[in-house]
């Protein structure tokens, strides 16, 4: 027997309660709790080892020892950067959520990726947002070939599921999960019962199929991806699309990944014809020229490394506080490397505003960018200027000590690749195997002092300057 009851929903954070109150009791936001209606059904108390009938119930797990092996037969997104975020293509039966802010190139991406699927397999684009005659006009615009690909312009789920059952595509591009709508749910599409149960319907059934099922999801204002924290439990994989609105170059970063690398990077360029992929992304993070305030080091995201400039400006503060502003690196992290540089080399930099900047808009969150960081800010605050192809890696410690830093001799490798000479590197550093042979000057160093020292070829505590 089937009850019908009211329970109150925060949009959210997704918490339910049986009362309406103004203030959610889990996170505290006013006037978000919205009624939904319930339907719960009277089932009999479930038996532990024998059915109604008395009979016993048969065991359906089995140990791992006996699994086969079946290696994944991944399906190519036509595009190797996206392959490379997804750990080399897409799973059959698996789900990916792609996040980003409106016009960063979500439907563009996805569009294209469709188009190049479809040459080789069944892809059927469904476009919840947009009319068919509106993709069309980006179709013309991208300049899509006649490959077969199904487009759908639906918002009911019934009809969306009656299509992949029809059709049974090997890869399906919902856009987007927030404009899909149950009519059995009473609440407005983008809500977090609609967002929850057409999310958990699409993946029973791509499961089922063994179709790769990509949605797109909205961001909110704070960029975290909107609807319940259950949907990015519920994917197997969640991208974000993030760039610059001022800057043509858009990154393509995998936060979770069951069938690959986190924190993975693909690069793409948006041109007029569409997005474009950047093979050798370096040369859009490194400017070549030499200016005091630059340093240059080389970063990992996830299985890519990546050489990249990082500027720095001190300059004497007219305010009772110093100012410090940090873009791409956390403003956290750069106090403690100038409270370090300040105690331990005697620079008084609480004296002079700071600002700090990793060049092309990339964010830089690893501790192996410290030491180039503490080069960037001492080379502005003595006027002084890093030698050319010359590239700084190290975590640096509150005792001014440096301390190793992981896959060093991959980013060793890709600054060897790049034209760079002299590497500036912790003391004790081991490149293991893939370090041998590296046509690369190392110039190891146990202290932030002496890594300076040797990177300047001065000593910038000296009372001279």
């Amino acid at each position: 027997m089937v009850r019908t009851t009211s329970v109150y929903v925060c949009q959210s954070c997704g918490a339910q309660t049986s009362q309406f109150f103004g203030r959610c009791a889990s996170c505290g936001n006013w006037n978000s709790l919205v009624e939904q209606l319930s339907r719960t059904t009277d089932g009999r108390r479930r038996g532990t080892d024998v059915d109604p009938l008395g009979e016993p119930v048969a065991i359906r797990s089995t140990t791992m020892a006996l699994l086969g092996d079946n290696p994944l037969q991944r399906l190519a997104s036509g595009y190797e950067e996206f392959d490379r975020v997804l750990g080399g293509g897409l799973v059959p039966g698996s789900l990916v959520l792609v996040g980003g802010e409106p016009g960063i190139g979500k439907s563009t991406l996805l569009l294209q990726s469709a188009a190049a699927m479809a040459l080789q397999h069944s892809v059927l684009y469904v476009s919840a947002e947009e009319s068919a005659q509106q993709v069309k006009l980006r179709w013309q615009r991208l300049e899509g070939a006649d490959s077969g690909l199904q487009l759908l312009a639906e918002t009911d789920l019934d009809l969306v599921l009656k299509e992949l059952e029809a059709l049974r595509p090997a890869v399906v591009i919902i856009d987007s999960i927030q404009a899909l709508h149950d009519g059995e749910l009473s609440s407005a599409p983008g809500s977090v019962a609609q967002v929850r149960e057409c999310a958990a319907a699409l993946q029973r059934l791509a499961k089922r199929q063994e179709t790769a099922l990509v949605l797109v999801g909205h961001v909110t204002k704070e960029g975290m991806l909107a609807g319940p924290k259950v949907l990015e439990h519920l994917v197997d994989a969640v991208l974000t699309f993030e760039g610059d609105q001022f800057a043509s170059h858009r990154l393509l970063r995998a936060v979770k990944n069951r069938f690959g690398a986190t924190h993975e990077l693909g690069v793409f360029e948006m041109q007029a014809k569409g997005l474009v992929e950047v093979n050798n992304p370096s040369e859009l993070f490194i400017n070549g020229e030499i200016a005091s305030g630059v340093a240059t080091i080389v970063a990992c995201e996830g299985t890519r490394s990546l050489v990249v400039d990082l500027q720095a400006l001190v300059s004497v503060t007219s305010y009772a506080s110093p100012r410090r502003t940090a873009t791409g690196v956390g403003t956290n992290r750069l106090h403690q490397i100038l409270a370090v540089l300040e105690k331990h080399m005697g620079l008084p930099l609480s004296r002079y505003d700071c600002y700090l900047a990793v060049a092309g808009g990339l964010a830089v969150e690893e501790p192996a960018a410290d030491l180039g960081v503490a080069a960037a800010v001492v080379s502005s605050f003595r006027d002084l200027t890093l030698p050319k192809r010359t590239v700084l890696l190290g975590e640096l410690g509150l005792g001014g000590q440096l301390r190793p830093v992981g896959q060093l001799a991959q980013r060793l490798q890709e600054a060897v690749r790049l034209g760079f000479e002299r590497a500036v590197v912790p003391r004790g550093s081991a490149l293991g195997p893939l370090g041998e042979g590296l046509e690369l000057e190392l110039l190891e160093a146990a202290s932030v002092t002496e890594a300076l020292v040797m990177a300047l070829g001065v000593n910038p505590a000296d009372d001279e300057f």
